[in-house]
């Protein structure tokens, strides 16, 4: 297969507190542009489907190549009309990766269509994937078994610390460090917040922060090829 579904936010607050958040564009574009090249097809999904906002720093803070994508108007039209979640046939997809943003903390978790999809795909030998935040997505992944996913895996995602430096502890619903090991798994990270880091645990694959997804990006594919050679 060579199919990837790429996960987004609809969520562009934080809860009711009107400060701005979204998808950290710099996520979905470096991941984007990798699986592309290394020869696979990437469809862009989000809980509800339809538009997904931008998180103001990430744009602000967007390098290079993520402003050349910025700047591809079919690119940017494809976040405003995203696939609803539940509309998804997991039948197609090697893998999903979900992308971060504070946003997806709000409608990650408690997405029934997005843990299906990501049970199928996992129970169909695919591979379960994040980035930073889009590790809230993996929260409540129950299989068919009654297990949660992640419990006794190890995996990593946005640290408490790094909650600190981005200033924004106050305004999150939960950490998503604390929540992980609440579910049974090994959280590992980085022994210096904001650097990259990541790790593969069968095909499950996960990376730290914003700075991490290249190497995620390089874990996944990696791991898709082991898988279909």
């Amino acid at each position: 297969m060579s199919k990837i579904l790429a996960v987004v936010t609809n969520q562009s607050t934080y809860g009711t507190n009107p400060h701005r958040t979204g998808l950290w564009i710099a996520e979905l574009v470096h991941f984007y542009d990798r699986v592309r090249q290394a020869g696979f097809e990437v469809d862009i999904v989000s809980p509800e489907g339809g538009q997904v906002p931008l998180d103001p720093r990430s744009v602000r803070l967007a390098d290079k190549e993520v402003r050349k994508y910025m700047n591809d108007r079919a690119f940017m039209s494809s976040l405003d009309h995203t696939r609803k979640a539940a509309d998804v046939d997991p039948a197609e997809y090697a893998a999903i990766f979900y992308t971060g943003g504070h946003g997806v903390m709000w409608d990650f978790p408690g997405s029934a269509a997005l843990q299906q999809v990501a049970r199928d795909i996992y129970e169909n030998g695919g591979v379960v994937s994040s980035v930073c935040h889009g590790a809230c997505g993996l929260l409540n992944i129950t299989l068919s078994d009654g297990s949660l996913l992640v419990e006794g895996r190890t995996v990593t995602g946005f640290s408490t610390a790094e909650e600190r430096v981005a200033m924004v502890k106050s305004r999150v619903p939960f950490l998503v460090e604390d929540e992980f090991r609440k579910r049974g798994a090994n959280y590992v990270k980085a022994t210096i917040p904001m650097t990259p880091f990541a790790t593969a645990d069968g095909r499950l694959v996960t990376g730290q922060n914003p700075v991490s997804t290249k190497i995620v990006t390089a874990k996944i594919i990696e791991t898709l090829r082991q898988l279909w050679p």
